[in-house]
């Protein structure tokens, strides 16, 4: 038994403490604390009269309060349940098969909020439209000037430096045999095909599907589209098809764009460093340029603009936490779009090459 004498202050805790210690150290099985000579007792009493319940708990130590009158009782009531309290169970262990399985489980989830937010937005978008239901033609018109007019600049800019890459690569490969002209054929088939699509497809993603995603994660850590949905709007028809509006009709006009920026590029390097004339270097181009060539990028185009903006969209809707969350949710969805423009790609180079050559 342990009794305590006076006021239970911080200075007669610690010697309640130490004698409780010693008690569990004996491995004695059952510890008193007698209150019944205590008149007061603090608040620091209490945190270490709390303290030893804790550490009898973990050494498997019965205690019992007993004698606590006045004022003591009255604060032993206020602390019992922290007196009582059980400790946290620790952490369980997961499997490697409960890993694999929730992870599947996640993705299960994840990929049917993702198709339903596909089909509300081709429906406000296309179908919402042709039955009155308009588009905010306004806002479609900010998200083209903030797509695509300011895109303008960065995207024509990569696309030269690329041609003029593409070039000087294939130069060092041809010129050797005299085949400097062919330089032309690869550079304009290259763009035509292939690069004016993805690297523009790169380029708006990181610019225009990272700031998609920043502006939605925000909207929803704070409540702009609880505050929607609450006053019965639905924010697929209100901010996602704008968006995918706007970028279908964009993106073909970067492509373009990309396509002219990256053959400038590979005229500069051919004129400068095979001392070919500009008439010439054209005509080849042209000669070889063929309409299913530009075709093939303005398709792909469209299909990265559906991935870049839903992606986008996805990602920030189903965001969690607070700042932090918008800037995972901005990069997943960086990662998610380059990731899928790639696959896209992919399966377009199966197509052509084995069904459409």
């Amino acid at each position: 038994m342990i009794r305590v004498e006076g006021d239970l202050t911080d200075q007669t805790g610690r010697e309640m403490f130490a004698a409780a210690q010693g008690c569990i150290r004996r491995k004695a099985c059952e510890i008193t604390v007698d209150l019944s000579s205590v008149k007061n007792m603090d608040s620091l009493g209490g945190a270490w009269l709390g303290r030893l319940m804790a550490n009898a708990r973990l050494k498997k130590v019965n205690v019992e309060i007993s004698g606590a009158t006045g004022q003591a009782a009255e604060l032993l009531d206020m602390l019992a349940p922290t007196l009582s309290a059980e400790p946290a169970p620790g952490t369980r262990r997961i499997g490697l098969f409960e890993d694999i399985g929730g992870t599947f489980l996640n993705a299960l989830s994840e990929a049917r909020e993702a198709f339903e937010l596909v089909i509300e937005a081709v429906y406000w978008a296309v179908i919402g439209p042709l039955t009155g239901k308009g588009l905010r033609i306004e806002n479609t018109l900010d998200e083209m000037h903030e797509m695509g007019v300011r895109a303008v600049g960065i995207v024509c800019l990569i696309n030269f430096l690329l041609g003029l890459i593409i070039a000087m690569l294939s130069i060092a490969q041809v010129e050797p045999f005299g085949l400097g002209i062919y330089v032309a054929t690869v550079v304009v088939i290259g763009f035509a095909r292939e690069l004016g699509a993805v690297m523009t497809a790169v380029v708006v993603s990181a610019r225009s599907g990272a700031a998609i995603a920043a502006e939605m994660a925000t909207m929803v850590v704070q409540e702009e589209i609880d505050s929607l949905r609450g006053m019965g709007l639905n924010p697929a028809r209100f901010l996602v098809a704008p968006k995918l509006v706007a970028m279908i009709a964009v993106m073909p006009c970067l492509t373009v764009l990309a396509m002219f920026s990256g053959v400038a590029g590979g005229t500069l390097v051919g004129v400068v460093l095979l001392k070919i004339s500009t008439n010439l270097w054209l005509q080849q181009t042209q000669t070889y340029l063929k309409a299913g060539d530009i075709a093939q990028g303005l398709i792909k185009c469209v299909v990265f603009a559906f991935v870049i903006t839903l992606v986008g969209c996805h990602n920030g809707l189903r965001v969690k936490g607070g700042a932090r969350g918008v800037g995972l949710a901005t990069t997943r969805s960086v990662v998610m779009d380059i990731f899928f423009i790639i696959v896209a790609d992919m399966i377009f180079a199966i197509l052509f090459y084995f069904v459409f050559k």
